[in-house]
């Protein structure tokens, strides 16, 4: 029998989120059943939920930041027990045999694209899936992730799910670590994580941001400066003398100005998807330099864990601000404006009050 479940929903791309009352199913023989406990706001929510991207399904429930404690396994289960801390990141499911799938990277999935947490095809249930602005949560076993961290700490773990894993997976794979020089493009809710983790791994890590009243925040996540990108003096001291820059803006600007800071064999590796395409690049910094301009999207579930237990064995957490469930709306416009530092998080324990 499936199950009943609360959650708070779009119904259209120009409604206010609201309650909403939908049935999760029950565990199956590889399931885990999370009570969800927080939950990270990204702006995919905000840009699905509001129809911003082609393809929103309504009623929409947004939320793939997902931190809960286990309520129920099924029988073929052995990664998980209940009352375990797990978190459910960006995607539910994927082909499983394709080759990206075979080699760990499922978020590049070439036979049907990995199952998002909300918005993709449901499977078991039909329809659509719905996210974490819920009170639980049934997943397979293996895109379930364990959470270490100390309790306290689960609040701002829920956006490394999504913020965490997005900046981690290109630092990873272009191997940043100590004695290189790497710069973080923009200082937003990935922008803030791309600097922690760049400097746990041993990089010494710059910002280029357009704000240079962020430069004492950006010395604080572990920068050792901040470098106004709209100054023609502080960018001329630094061109080519970076070996990784990773670009976390997701607006349209001058990709030129950022490939000549890169060192000869650099890359600059773009995260960050704009509305309307950058200005196309000069062919010529690339090819003089032997540069790279690249992009990422998240993490395999595989690399994710391993994202999860580098945050823990490093002291990492997001930046957050917490918010009750009947401030969607309100932090949504917020986000809009770049009003918050550095991630809001849903405490799911006020979504009964919502309703």
């Amino acid at each position: 029998m499936p199950t009943a479940t609360q959650g708070y929903a779009a119904q259209a791309a120009d409604a206010p989120l609201a309650p909403f009352h939908f049935e999760r199913r029950d565990p199956g023989a590889k399931d885990v059943a999370i009570d969800i406990l927080y939950c990270g706001v990204c702006h995919s929510d905000l840009h699905t939920a509001r129809g911003e991207w082609d393809g929103t399904l309504y009623p929409c429930v947004p939320g793939h930041e997902i931190v809960g404690r286990v309520s129920a396994v099924g029988s073929d289960v052995t990664k998980f027990k209940v009352g375990d801390i797990a978190g459910v990141g960006c995607m539910v499911d994927s082909c499983g045999h394709c080759p990206s799938c075979n080699d760990g990277e499922e978020q590049y999935c070439e036979t049907t694209g990995f199952v998002g947490t909300y918005n993709g095809p449901d499977e078991v249930m039909g329809g659509h899936t719905f996210g974490g602005y819920s009170d639980h949560i049934v997943v397979t076993e293996d895109f379930v992730l364990h959470v270490g961290h100390d309790e306290q700490d689960l609040a701002a773990v829920a956006p490394l799910l999504c913020a965490g894993i997005t900046t981690y997976s290109p630092l990873h794979h272009w191997k940043v670590g100590p004695g290189q020089k790497v710069g973080i493009v923009g200082l937003g809710g990935l922008g803030h994580m791309g600097v922690k983790i760049a400097a746990a791994m041993g990089a010494e890590v710059y910002v280029f941001s357009t704000s240079p009243n962020k430069r004492d925040d950006a010395k604080r996540l572990g920068a050792k400066d901040l470098i106004v990108s709209k100054d023609a003096d502080q960018m001329a001291a630094h061109e080519g003398s970076f070996d990784f820059i990773l670009n976390t803006v997701a607006a349209p600007h001058d990709l030129d100005a950022l490939l000549v800071q890169l060192k000869r064999d650099g890359t600059m590796c773009l995260v960050g998807v704009p509305a309307e395409p950058h200005p196309a690049p000069s062919v010529g910094n690339l090819v003089f330099r032997r540069r790279a301009l690249a992009g990422s999207l998240i993490g395999g579930i595989k690399e994710t864990q391993e994202m999860l237990d580098f945050c823990k064995e490093h002291g990492l957490t997001s930046d957050i601000e917490m918010i009750r469930m009947e401030q969607i709306d309100e932090a949504y416009d917020r986000m809009v404006k770049g009003d918050v530092k550095y991630r809001f998080v849903i405490d799911m324990a006020t979504l009964k009050a919502a309703a």
